[in-house]
């Protein structure tokens, strides 16, 4: 059972009562790639005969608009354009985006502003375009650096294509990241320690090393791969970490690893239970107001999704998460940082008093898998470990 698997005991809704609105971070989200990855469980879809740009881009602008009096007069302090493969997008593409987003909300003039890249659609003249709209982070799809795994993955680059990607993405961003997976199908320890040693060859100011997890509704789920056992994975775990530690990472977040002060700022207002608005096909928003907290889902078939928006109604649902939802919610963000949490942040991120779940934090320190003092709150290097068997404790948390 996976973190995401995991639901709380949905009662009825309560009101709550915010002092103060978190931060907010704007996702958009591109749903075309080349071709499905196996193992991906994104909502994307492959671009057969290529699609419309300028057609979603007007949606997306569209979308935007229509979302403005949820987050009216709210600074937006990160963008994350995220997919499918944005950089299947022009830089025009992207400008005009990012241009309507400056002109429709008031955003962060040092705001982090994030797209990912896929290997396979790089071009030079592209990634200084990007660059030239806005983005100042980029995050690439590397995978591995072995042809043989990539080709077990489905990925449309090679090797040599993403030693290419990443040395042309230099010229132009200082700020990278590193998608790398281990795990992988017939993969040795040796073979994912040398993938991470390749990474680390272009220092990188960030990595993301995530474990090959088999997804429901994924091609490798219905058909399984020959993948390392629970020992072999948890020894690339634990060696990796301390490979990049050794480098100076900073192990940061359950797949994250950083330089100092170059952790992304996007994902932290996640896992921070930070708001965040998604605009394209199927994204996802969290938004909080002074008494409730919502939830929202846009339609997520692109064609679907840019008539419904052209009907005035991207939403294919949206809810109010209940009071007795939002301790769980919290903590199945925040456990995942390796350093917790201010004490104070729970009440501020949920309304609710750090009190009414201290049966819970107690069962978690009896267990071993929770730290807490009068200031911080983080999961033990077990709870770390063991990090569904953390969040359970709090599955049924009740103030």
């Amino acid at each position: 059972m996976t973190a995401h698997s995991l639901q709380p005991v949905a009662l009825k809704a309560q009101a709550v009562n915010f002092q103060a609105l978190p931060p907010l971070s704007l996702y958009i989200h591109i749903p075309w790639c080349v071709r499905k990855c196996p193992y991906c469980d994104f909502n994307s879809h492959e671009a057969r005969g290529g699609f419309s740009e300028d057609s979603y881009v007007a949606a997306l602008v569209r979308d935007l608009e229509l979302a403005l009096p949820l987050i009216w007069g709210r600074k937006v302090y990160t963008v994350f354009f995220g997919g499918g493969t944005p950089s299947l997008l022009s830089g025009e593409g992207v400008a005009e985006i990012l241009r309507n987003v400056r002109m429709l909300l008031p955003l962060d003039l040092g705001a982090e502003i994030t797209l990912e890249a896929n290997p396979g659609t790089v071009e030079a003249v592209r990634f200084a375009a990007y660059r030239d709209a806005g983005v100042n982070r980029l995050s690439l799809g590397i995978q591995s650096f072995n042809d043989t795994h990539l080709q077990a993955l489905g990925r449309i680059h090679s090797a040599d294509e993403a030693r290419r990607a990443i040395e042309i993405a230099q010229r132009h961003f200082d700020n990278i990241n590193l998608d790398l997976m281990y795990a992988l199908p017939k993969q040795s320890l040796d073979q994912a320690l040398q993938d991470v040693q390749t990474a680390l060859t272009f220092a990188p100011q960030h990595l993301s090393c995530y474990h090959l997890t088999l997804e429901p509704n994924t091609l490798f789920h219905r058909n399984p791969p020959s993948l390392p056992d629970d020992d072999a994975s948890s020894d690339m775990q634990q060696r990796i970490e301390e490979l990049l530690a050794a480098h100076g990472y900073q192990h940061y977040e359950t797949s994250a690893f950083a330089q100092p002060k170059r952790q992304s700022r996007h994902n932290l207002n996640y896992w921070q239970f930070g708001d965040y608005l998604g605009i394209g096909a199927g994204a996802h928003s969290k938004l909080s107001f002074h008494d409730k907290v919502i939830r929202q889902a846009r339609h997520r078939q692109p064609q679907a999704y840019m008539e419904q928006v052209a009907k005035g109604t991207p939403l294919q649902s949206e809810h109010e998460v209940g009071r007795d939802e939002l301790a769980f919610e919290f903590m199945m963000n925040a456990l995942r940082l390796n350093q917790g949490f201010d004490s104070v942040l729970f009440q501020e991120r949920t309304s609710l008093p750090l009190l009414g779940i201290r049966r819970e934090l107690e069962e978690a320190e009896r267990r071993g898998l929770l730290f807490r003092d009068h200031q911080r709150i983080a999961p033990t290097k077990l709870g770390q470990r063991f990090l569904n068997d953390l969040l359970e404790i709090f599955l049924t948390a009740k103030d």
